[in-house]
């Protein structure tokens, strides 16, 4: 008799919640170990493959499956997946007549959005044990055609200019160009509480003025999302924070009357609760590190006059805020951003977090006043962008992958 070979397969499909979850937390086990001797980043998504794409409008999860066999018995494993969600987001902005609003304190703003519907990329992983073969393009190319069939213009990635495997996939093979390089800033949670400036006034919006002032003042900042509202209503936002300078409002004034007497200066910013969806671990400290670091949280503690800045218990898994929506306007801007994630990190401190997070744009005017450490910090993220079509909505801005960069974006938590 003559042997035969088993035919080997590679099919791709949509995640099972039920029969999935233990073999695709294995192959994330196995594409997260770091390399020796240096520290890594690892994260732990709670039992639920999804959660990074979970509060999206629309998303979906592929797993691509080995399938060896050859009509008899067939023996399957999954070595990689891919998530991606879909959202209408703004993408330019275009200028509209003076119209009085409904409001008896402004007229409507000159610019208003443009709007385009955007997919997004994350969490692409192969095994290591099946790279080069290309599944990673497959696993591209199918949720690629799930965006198109639901109507998305334009999808782009995020990942690490170091990243160089990443990099040559989406921009060489599936037809992705750099777009855009915003900046991580990381800031770690100390023992102590930080204090927070007696000139500034904070105070907290309910979602319904949250999403009034985000609209009236950011709906034309790049990537702004249209269900801004989703956003602020989900469980997960820990609220919206507005500073102004103290003495100028007695008491809130409610959003309608800030809006038509605002102060020369202001700022806000708000709050997602990543530690409930994710949480993240670094590995690979040195013994040496790990005391160092056991040292200072343990003076920061007994002495917390000394307001030592430590480093919080990172070696085992830990939990994060992340801040959204950071914007505003005059001379003391910056400081009263300060103030705000200052009054953030202490929020933080109070849920055990570990460190708080926000991304910018590179060139964000208040960046300076946000608090982060370098070493924890991505000065460029890169994400790259993708047109399906040239039937897209954009047509008053023309091809948004070409356009220049603003001096904001806004990152939405869901995707963190």
């Amino acid at each position: 008799m003559v042997a035969v070979e088993d035919e080997v397969r590679i099919v791709v499909r949509e995640f099972n919640a039920k029969k999935d979850c233990k073999e695709v937390e294995e192959v994330e086990r196995i594409c997260e170990v770091g390399p020796t001797g240096k520290l890594s980043l690892f994260t732990d998504l709670l039992g639920d493959p999804i959660c990074r794409v979970r509060h999206s409008p629309a998303y979906l999860m592929l797993v691509a499956e080995i399938v060896v066999g050859n009509g008899g018995e067939e023996k399957r494993g999954i070595v990689g997946m891919i998530r991606g969600c879909i959202k209408t987001v703004t993408c330019g902005k275009t200028m509209s007549r003076n119209v009085k609003n409904n409001h008896d304190f402004t007229e409507l703003p000159q610019q208003l959005p443009v709007f385009t519907k955007l997919a997004y990329i994350l969490g692409l992983r192969v095994s290591p044990y099946h790279r080069k073969k290309g599944i990673g393009l497959k696993l591209v190319r199918k949720i690629e055609e799930w965006f198109i069939e639901n109507g998305a213009e334009y999808s782009y990635i995020a990942t690490e200019n170091e990243n160089h495997a990443s990099v040559k996939l989406f921009t060489h093979n599936c037809g992705y160009s750099k777009f855009r390089t915003p900046s991580i800033l990381v800031q770690p949670v100390f023992a102590h509480r930080v204090k927070i400036s007696t000139r500034v006034t904070i105070f907290k919006l309910s979602p319904n003025e949250a999403e009034t002032l985000y609209r009236y003042k950011f709906s034309t900042t790049e990537f702004f999302p249209k269900d801004i509202n989703s956003i602020l209503n989900n469980k997960l936002s820990m609220g919206t924070f507005l500073a102004v300078p103290k003495g100028h409002f007695s008491g809130w004034p409610g959003v309608n009357k800030f809006l038509a007497g605002q102060p020369e200066s202001w700022a806000v910013l708000s709050v997602w609760n990543c530690k409930d969806v994710f949480k993240l671990e670094v590995r690979g400290a040195s013994r040496v590190t790990k005391g160092l670091a056991k040292t200072s949280r343990l003076m920061d503690r007994t002495f917390p006059w000394l307001k030592v800045p430590s480093v919080p218990e990172v070696f085992r898994p830990f939990g994060l805020h992340f801040l959204y929506g950071l914007g505003g306007e005059g001379p003391l801007s910056i400081k009263l951003t300060k103030a705000l994630c200052d009054f953030a990190h202490n929020l933080a401190g109070d849920s055990r977090c570990g460190v708080v997070v926000t991304e910018v744009a590179s060139c964000e005017p208040l960046k300076l006043g946000i608090p982060h450490w370098k070493k924890l910090s991505c000065a460029e993220d890169l994400w790259c962008i993708k047109k399906f079509g040239e039937d897209c909505s954009d047509g008053s801005v023309g091809d948004w992958t070409k356009s220049k960069p603003g001096l904001s974006i806004f990152v939405d938590p869901r995707e963190f």
